[in-house]
């Protein structure tokens, strides 16, 4: 596990956050996986010496449709979120111009895989599975799985009776939530849905007695819905999310210094008060 250290305050702001609006979470951080082996990045930016790639057009694929991460803005039609100014300004630090290029979540990781894209920026769990295809940056966030219930649910009111019941939950496939639903309920439990609004829709229809979801957007859901939707109490599991990169790219390197220097100095934290507080009210209603 890493050391202590400012970034870990985005672990703190989520929990603020989810407190604020009802819920809470464990607090608990994920121990980063090691799938690059780039400490010369850490090493580079820590002496204040980043790399120069001299220009060079990144490609970056993104949904354009996961708050807060990457979406269309309702008030201008330009594309935001933290990744579009996480990456513009690693670019601004390293000399590179990110494209961005909208693509479906659905083989996004292996279309890096394959090389389509230079690297994938969608809020990506880093896990063991998907490092024996791609390469990942070291983790930018520690993010919560937790169960978003409706409001007037009251057959269940923890995780555990959720777990002790036949109750159905809902999840967006491909995604480690698919996962580890399936893993704490048995596939026979879980309704897989290919995006997380239709999963939500879902859920306040009844369809589905609650969505496994991480925090980071289900406290965004549970803002645009509360009078509707709630957070239960509690995490299933606590995952960091990272930058995806084809096998051996080079890029991996240069990404790890520049988010050691945003940590250093303080950007990352000033993301996560942009993107992950209160202050970010953009909701899914408004990008329909």
């Amino acid at each position: 596990m890493k050391p202590a250290s400012k970034l870990w305050l985005v672990v703190l702001v989520l929990a603020l956050v989810a407190a604020a609006c009802g819920g809470g979470t464990s607090g608990t951080t994920a121990a980063p996986v090691d799938t690059t082996g780039a400490g010369a990045g850490t090493t580079a930016a820590a002496t204040g010496e980043l790399p120069d790639l001299g220009g060079q057009t990144i490609t970056v694929a993104v949904e354009n449709a996961y708050l807060p991460f990457n979406y269309i803005d309702p008030s201008t039609g330009e594309p935001a979120g933290w990744d579009y100014d996480a990456l513009g300004e690693i670019c601004s630090r390293l000399n590179c111009t990110p494209e961005f290029e909208a693509t479906g979540w659905e083989g996004m990781i292996i279309a890096v895989s394959e090389g389509q894209f230079d690297l994938a920026a969608d809020g990506i769990t880093i896990t063991e599975e998907r490092a024996q295809q791609v390469d990942f940056s070291d983790g930018y966030i520690s993010v919560e799985q937790r169960l978003l219930t409706r409001l007037d649910e009251d057959r269940f009111a923890t995780l555990e009776e959720f777990e002790a019941g036949d109750f159905v939950v809902g999840t967006q496939t491909g995604t480690t939530n698919f996962e580890t639903a399936s893993a704490a309920y048995g596939e026979d439990r879980v309704v897989a849905f290919s995006d997380f609004p239709l999963a939500i829709q879902a859920l306040i229809a009844g369809d589905v007695d609650a969505v496994i979801i991480d925090d980071t957007a289900g406290v965004g859901y549970q803002g645009e819905n509360a009078d509707q939707l709630k957070l239960l109490d509690g995490s299933l599991a606590s995952d960091e999310l990272g930058f995806v990169f084809p096998k051996g790219s080079d890029l991996v390197a240069p990404f790890n210094a520049a988010l050691a220097s945003m940590e250093e100095d303080g950007t990352l934290d000033a993301l996560a008060d942009k993107f992950f507080s209160d202050a970010f009210t953009v909701t899914y209603d408004d990008l329909e």
